[in-house]
Formats: structure tokens, C-alpha cells, sequence
């Protein structure tokens, strides 16, 4: 066995287990046919859940450090100023030892921001690895048996074989065109999905502050790449893969949403969304109602805050209370 074998060895064995565990809860419980092709998708799906579920806390981990390093912005600015045009070793030296100082102060890392991705990534080369072991009946490491591998290469949705990738079927002879047209469908709903997802944060979720920095646009043009070079890679990847990826981009897709509108990032565009939310609820403290102001660009002190319906119904009582007396 290889090194990456080794690494992806134990990965597979839970994905195996995972995967097994779905799949007699739909054969053995809900009651379908064990080589179904619906109960192995339904399957991937679960895997894609229980995975992006147990992501959770390093995707906490990531907002509350994307949160550190905007905090540390101006700080990172002014040491780049500090060194600019000093192109010598130590004085590069310098500069990234006062960065990391700087990180190591507020706790956090530049590298957490890609924790979610990069675990990630080890479980897709094992689900890819476990699909093409079982794409030619081959038992794998754990749980999945000769049976069972037979069983979801034998299985297809719409025709297509969860097996087969778009190359394959369309060089076959004669072309497999389920599986051709099902593919491209999947690879088109993943472009469109993780292209929403990189709109979604840059139009909505980035502070003018972050869009001024130079990296922005490199940022920007990396995000809007990204789902486009998926075009490519998704010919090459099995039905099955492809079920997995555009679930986890769905995932992804309404997980963000939700950060998004409850904890948005400071000075964006979906922050004053929601602090506009919080304002006619009555929700806002004097300090934020003033930023607000500000930004709205109202004069100061001639808006009222809105009041809260309860705390409205109070300050009615207590007028009423004064007045009888």
C-alpha cells in the first residue's frame, strides 16, 4: 500500500461504514431493493451530512477567525507599509514574524479560514477511491463486501449508472446517453450552485474595508474561477462523486445563508441589512442605532429608535400609571 493509501485507508473505512449504515436504514427499514440505485444516492446524500454536520465547529472555527483577521487589517496594512520596498531576506523575515505575532495575539491562524475545505478534501479522494473500487466490484476496506459492491455498480438513477463517469459514457460504444445527459446536468447544478455561493459572499458579505485591500480581487476572480474549473474535473468524476459534491454545495449554499443574515460580517452589506432588521424591532442599544444613523446618513439626534411592541406596551403603562395619580 502507498503513502496516499495509507492516509486514505482509515478515511475510507468510516465513509464505508457511514455509507453501509445509510444504506440498510433504506433497504432494511424504509424497505427498498438493496442494488436501488435511489437507496445508494440516498446514501451518498446521508454521507454528505453526517460529514458537513460533523464540519460544524471548524466552520465556527472559520467565521470567528475570517472575524480576527478583518479585526487585524489596519495592523497587517501598517506593517506592510512599515516594509514596503524592502525586498531583503531579513527584513522579510521581520515583516512575516510580525504578522504571525500579530495572529498568535488574537488567537487566531490565516490557515483556519481553510480548515472546512482542506478536511474536506481527503474525504472526497476516499469516496472517489471507495466508488471506483466498487465500480468494478471490488470488496473495500471496511464493511462494503463483494455483494455490496457489486450491488452499487449494478445501480442507476434515471437510467444511469452511479459508476460511470460522463468520459466513459460518452466513448462507449454506443454511447451511454443517460449518463451523458444526467452528468452534465449535475456538473451544470454544481457551476451554478458554488457560483451563487462565491456571489452571495462577495456582493453581500464582505466589508468595504476588505473590498478596498489589494488581495480582494485576487480573492474575487479565485471565487468566481473556481466553480468553472469544477466543468472540467466533473467529466472525469462518477455519478455518484457528482451526487456528493452538488449535496455539499447545497449544504454550503444554505449554511451560508443563514451566517449571512444572523451573523454577517461587520461594515458588509448584509450586516446593515440586518442591523435595519434589529432597528425597527427596537433591538438596537444607543451605540449601534448611532452607527447606523450614520451610515443611513441621518442627522444626529433628530431620528427617534423604533420601539419594541413590548417594550412600547410598557412605556404605554407607565404614562397610563402616572397619569391616574
Amino acid at each position: 500500500m502507498d503513502l496516499i493509501g495509507s492516509i486514505l485507508w482509515p478515511i475510507k473505512w468510516v465513509i464505508e461504514l457511514i455509507l453501509v449504515a445509510w444504506h440498510w436504514l433504506w433497504t432494511s427499514v424504509v424497505g427498498m431493493a438493496p442494488s436501488s440505485g435511489w437507496a445508494w444516492t440516498l446514501s451518498i446524500i446521508g454521507l454528505v451530512l453526517v460529514v458537513r454536520a460533523a464540519l460544524i465547529p471548524l466552520f465556527v472555527k472559520q467565521i470567528k477567525s475570517s472575524r480576527a483577521s478583518m479585526e487585524l487589517a489596519p495592523k497587517m496594512r501598517a506593517i506592510q507599509q512599515k516594509y514596503k520596498g524592502k525586498t531583503d531576506q531579513l527584513s522579510r523575515q521581520a515583516m512575516a514574524q510580525e504578522q504571525m505575532a500579530l495572529y498568535k495575539e488574537a488567537g487566531t491562524n490565516p490557515m483556519a479560514g481553510c480548515l472546512p475545505m482542506l478536511v474536506q478534501l481527503p474525504v472526497f479522494f476516499a469516496l472517489y477511491s471507495v466508488i471506483h473500487d466498487a465500480a468494478t466490484g471490488k470488496a473495500g476496506v471496511g464493511l462494503v463486501d463483494e455483494g455490496l459492491a457489486e450491488s452499487f455498480r449494478d445501480s442507476s438513477i434515471f437510467g444511469a449508472k452511479l459508476s460511470t463517469t460522463f468520459m466513459n459514457a460518452l466513448n462507449a460504444q454506443p454511447t451511454e446517453w443517460q449518463v451523458v445527459l444526467l452528468a452534465a446536468v449535475l456538473v451544470v447544478f454544481m457551476v451554478s450552485s458554488q457560483l451563487f455561493t462565491s456571489m452571495q459572499m462577495m456582493g453581500k458579505n464582505i466589508s468595504e474595508e476588505a473590498k478596498a485591500a489589494p488581495m480582494f480581487k485576487q480573492q474575487k476572480m479565485l471565487m468566481y474561477g473556481m466553480p468553472f474549473i469544477m466543468i472540467f474535473s466533473g467529466v472525469a468524476f462518477p455519478i455518484g462523486l457528482l451526487v456528493y459534491w452538488f449535496t455539499s454545495n447545497i449544504w454550503t449554499m444554505v449554511q451560508q445563508a443563514i451566517v449571512i443574515r444572523r451573523m454577517p460580517t461587520p461594515g458588509s452589506k448584509a450586516y446593515y441589512d440586518r442591523q435595519r432588521r434589529l432597528a425597527a424591532k427596537g433591538r438596537l442599544d444607543e451605540k449601534e442605532q448611532q452607527e447606523l444613523d450614520r451610515h443611513e446618513g441621518h442627522p444626529q439626534g433628530q431620528r427617534q429608535q423604533p420601539v419594541g411592541k413590548s417594550r412600547a406596551k410598557r412605556q404605554s403603562q407607565k404614562r397610563g400609571g402616572k397619569g391616574t395619580r
